[in-house]
């Protein structure tokens, strides 16, 4: 039976009719012989309604990530294209599929029956009309009983595509649908690497990084024809993708609360000034929480290197378009900036410190009447340590380069 289809279908796939390919689709397969006929079945005919309805020919790429019960001499008699990926994982065999595809469309889709490539179709209409990357919503299309577990489908999809909307502003209501179609050129640009599960959050993160044009689509979710258990593990990659998001996400990660520590943290060490120098009455701000001040400040101001250092590394990696603070800001980002800018922190700071010595001194070193003078000269010499010392990792960075925004955000 199997022989009799694998004769049928390569009698009239496609790229034996003609030698042009506008549209691959790509299918990750790591031991599926027991779903491939109905999938690559299943591909032919979106196939044959993307030629009738757009006039574009097609092929199909199965991206076999190490099968050992036949899955590629399957694909192969079924008039497939198998392209083997030695690196493991869901992510380096759809990189490895997509980096193969002869089509300036690529229409992915997992090999085990869960997805109807038919609905394709209208993604590729969504190319075709200028999108750039076109998602596939199984909460829009419907989800069949029991295709997905409770978990995933109330807790799990609607937290991480939230937070990724969030962090991004993708506006897409299903970041992890395995149905999704994207230009070859778009995928190319994105520079993607995530082998493993991850790679469906990191697809959507940088197409929104670059402001790509984000298309969604309804897709139908059903049951896979596996008689096996999935590949995926619900909580090892939830936690791969919600880590990327914090990885992809400097602003969230480390400016936003860096920003928030070095305000909270200045906003006490000025009160308990302006309460020492006697132009405010009581505050509830005591000696502790000088120490505390000091301590957001010096925290806030390190993760706010840390953000634009990650930020930087994003613009410079080709995966993300700089601020427009980047750009207004650019003659001061440069190594020199923050060299004179440490070394003046520091410089006042150590003169602080030797006022405060000469001061305690002439009082015979007895306890000082406050810790504030200390503690600000402490966080003004912390902060310009910082700022020196950060000023080289984000040159480090930059590519060895004293301007640290790339000549390309001018």
């Amino acid at each position: 039976m199997r022989q009799q289809a694998a004769r049928k279908f390569a009698e009239t796939r496609p790229e034996t009719r003609r030698e042009r390919v506008d549209v691959t689709i790509v299918m990750p397969c790591l031991n599926e012989a027991q779903c491939l006929p109905h999938c690559i079945m299943n591909a032919r005919e979106a196939l044959r309604r993307i030629e009738s309805e757009y006039g574009l020919a097609g092929e199909i790429v199965i991206a076999d990530n190490g099968s050992t019960d036949g899955s590629q001499m399957l694909s192969t008699g079924l008039g497939a294209r198998v392209v083997d990926v030695s690196e493991r994982g869901y992510g380096a065999a759809l990189i490895g599929g997509a980096e193969a595809a002869r089509g300036k469309y690529i229409l992915m889709g997992d090999a085990d029956g869960s997805y109807d490539f038919t609905d394709g179709v209208a993604m590729i209409g969504e190319l075709e009309r200028g999108a750039e990357l076109c998602m596939g919503s199984r909460f829009k299309g419907g989800i069949s009983p029991g295709a997905m577990p409770w978990k995933n489908r109330y807790i799990g999809n609607p937290v991480l595509t939230g937070i990724l909307n969030l962090f991004f502003r993708a506006g897409i209501s299903d970041a992890h649908s395995g149905l999704r179609a994207i230009r070859k050129d778009s995928f190319v640009g994105l520079g993607l690497s995530g082998a493993g599960m991850e790679f469906a959050s990191e697809m959507v993160i940088k197409a929104a990084l670059k402001r790509l044009r984000i298309a969604e689509t309804p897709v139908k979710l059903l049951p896979d024809l596996r008689d096996r258990a999935p590949h995926l593990r619900p909580w090892r990659d939830g936690w791969r993708h919600l880590r990327y998001l914090f990885m992809l996400s400097p602003t969230w990660v480390f400016g936003v609360p860096g920003l928030a520590a070095f305000c909270a943290g200045m906003t006490i060490l000025a009160v308990a000034l302006l309460r020492s120098l006697g132009l405010t009455g009581p505050t509830p701000f005591g000696e502790s929480w000088i120490v505390v001040g000091a301590l957001l400040s010096s925290v806030g101001h390190m993760a706010g290197l840390m953000a634009v250092a990650s930020h930087l590394y994003g613009v410079r990696a080709g995966y993300r378009l700089p601020k427009s603070w980047l750009r207004a800001g650019q003659r001061l980002l440069t190594l020199e900036s923050c060299v004179i800018a440490g070394l003046a922190l520091m410089t006042g700071s150590m003169a602080a410190m030797a006022a405060i010595a000469v001061y305690w001194g002439a009082g015979s070193f007895a306890a000082l009447p406050s810790i504030l003078p200390v503690a600000l000269a402490g966080v003004a010499g912390t902060i310009g340590l910082q700022t020196l010392f950060g000023g080289f990792l984000l040159a480090v960075i930059g590519g060895n380069e004293a301007s640290f925004v790339p000549a390309a955000a001018d």
